[in-house]
C-alpha cells in the first residue's frame, strides 16, 4: 500500500482524521496508523476506504496509478455525456488533489483554446 495515498485522498475531500475515522466507525488513532504505515487495514477496511473515497482498492494498494473518481450516481456500464459547466456540485481532482475553482476555470479555458487551435489548423490544412 502506498502510504501517502490515504492522506492525499483524505485531504482532497478536506476531511479531518477524526471525521474520516468516524465515517469508518474506527478510532482516530487506528486510522492515523493506516496513514502513517504503523497499521495495516484489513481487506474489508480497504473496501470501505475505496467506497468512502470513491476510488478503487487497486489505487489504495498501489496497483494502479490513477484514482477512479466517479460520482456515485453515474453508471460505469453506460457512458453519459455531462457538461462540466452544468455540474456545480461536482468536484474535479488531478492526482488525488481537488482543483480549486480558479483551476477549474483555467482547465475549461485551456480545452476551449486547444479546440480552437485544432479547428484553425484543420481549416488551414483544407486550403
Amino acid at each position: 500500500m502506498i502510504l501517502n495515498r490515504l492522506t492525499t485522498l483524505r485531504k482532497a475531500k478536506r476531511w479531518s482524521l477524526q471525521y474520516t475515522a468516524d465515517r469508518l466507525g474506527i478510532a482516530k488513532s487506528t486510522y492515523a496508523g493506516y496513514e502513517s504505515g504503523h497499521r495495516r487495514p484489513s481487506l474489508e477496511t480497504i473496501k470501505l476506504l475505496a467506497g468512502l473515497y470513491d476510488t478503487s482498492a487497486d489505487y489504495i494498494l498501489g496497483r494502479v496509478d490513477y484514482p477512479a473518481f466517479l460520482p456515485k450516481d453515474i453508471s460505469t456500464e453506460s457512458p453519459q455525456v455531462m457538461e462540466l459547466t452544468d455540474l456545480p456540485n461536482m468536484e474535479l481532482a488531478v492526482d488525488g488533489i481537488s482543483l480549486s475553482e480558479e483551476e477549474t476555470i483555467q482547465f475549461i479555458a485551456f480545452i476551449r483554446a486547444k479546440r480552437e487551435v485544432e479547428i484553425n489548423r484543420d481549416k488551414q490544412n483544407e486550403t
